[in-house]
């Protein structure tokens, strides 16, 4: 049975963390208010997805040794506890450095740890004959909480100012931490252990391809992530955040068809046409000088987004036992880390030194060289 109980309780939990998550899509802004710029929001961005990537390895041990249930728990604790340290930066940008990347490294250990942990638990209880369909349906609770999220943080700032928006991301994290405590542990019997290691899968050709593709996915991710709200702002585009809502809504929609014709036709045959599609909305946002384009370019890249996620996700687990399911999902969001690490530096500085519509062209390009990798190297 696909929807069960655990399915929709983990699917509330990892909409919440999204959500949470997703509210500081619009910390660029809190960076600029204190006498930053793009550079130093490449950095202060960048260092989130870093903490998340470098712990990956060892995040990944601990959710197949400890299990699913008490990792997401522990990683749940970090996401309440770290919103709620930002509201200790009150000085310019400049004095407060160091102390903002700390909380960013903290925030990215409890996401790397969360996102890791929820989709290794999905992993163990979806049906293996529909992991493409039931990973894109539960998918779509991270979604709507990427719609969310900066929607709902848009108009808090509006009217309670960056301490409010902090409290919310708090609160919200603080429902995923509370509503999977019921659930029982994915993979109780952890007596079968394997000789794998985190490094030594990564030496298998099908983890090399899943990996370098997850890392330009999201290469591509930091450009949507990171600098959306910068060019809306810039360019005087209105509401930031319908962007994310068109996003999400092209993701969301996708995935009620995306994941039967994986699961019929195959991975490998979907997945080049999700990466174009991505790419297409990268490279229509440096034309983007009103509303309706950015809507255009939001839904082509959240379609992509909604195809594309699953695939290299189901890619990834398919075949693989229930004991290594932790590290091999950790290679998969781990890729998706570094990638938004590089790419958060990268463009930022890109941004800084040529200007916005050469960062999206960067990004985008990275989806291509994606395209170019997936068409000589397809994972069997």
């Amino acid at each position: 049975m696909l929807y069960t109980t655990a399915f929709w309780a983990m699917a509330i939990a990892n909409l919440c963390h999204t959500a949470s998550f997703s509210a500081f899509f619009l910390l660029p802004l809190y960076i600029l208010d204190h006498g930053g710029n793009q550079g130093d929001i490449g950095v202060i961005m960048g260092v989130f997805a870093l903490a998340s990537a470098v712990s990956r390895p060892w995040v990944a041990e601990m959710i197949d040794r400890i299990g699913r249930k008490r990792s997401y728990t522990l990683g749940s604790m970090l996401m309440v506890a770290s919103p709620l340290l930002y509201i200790f930066i009150q000085d310019p940008l400049g004095s407060s450095y160091p102390l903002f990347l700390l909380i960013r490294v903290i925030h990215g250990v409890g996401l790397a740890i969360c996102f890791t942990a929820v989709f290794t638990f999905m992993a163990d209880i979806l049906p293996q004959e529909r992991l493409n369909e039931g990973i894109g349906m539960f998918g779509i609770s991270g979604l709507i909480g990427i719609a969310i999220g900066p929607v709902l943080a848009e108009i808090i700032l509006k009217h309670y100012s960056f301490f409010g928006l902090f409290l919310t991301a708090a609160g919200l994290a603080a429902i995923a931490l509370l509503v999977h405590q019921p659930l029982q542990e994915s993979y109780p019997e952890r007596s079968t252990k394997s000789q794998s290691t985190f490094f030594g899968l990564l030496k298998r050709e099908k983890f090399i391809v899943v990996g370098l593709l997850s890392m330009l996915f999201g290469f591509g991710l930091a450009g949507t992530g990171g600098f959306v709200a910068p060019l809306a702002e810039e360019r005087n585009l209105g509401f930031i955040s319908v962007y994310f809502f068109c996003y999400s809504g092209g993701a969301i929609a996708v995935r009620f068809v995306g994941g039967r014709l994986a699961d019929s036709l195959s991975e490998n045959r979907i997945l080049p046409y999700s990466i174009v599609l991505y790419m297409a909305g990268l490279f229509l946002l440096p034309f983007t000088y009103n509303q309706a384009t950015l809507c255009a370019a939001g839904i082509l890249s959240g379609v992509g987004h909604g195809l594309l996620f699953p695939l290299l996700n189901t890619m990834a687990i398919r075949n693989e036992p229930a004991a290594i399911r932790g590290k091999v999902t950790g290679i998969f969001t781990g890729g998706i880390d570094t990638g938004i690490f590089a790419g958060s530096l990268i463009l930022g500085y890109i941004g800084k030194w040529f200007g916005l519509n050469i960062l999206f062209i960067c990004a985008g390009l990275s989806m291509a060289f994606a395209l170019i990798i997936f068409r000589f190297h397809k994972p069997r």
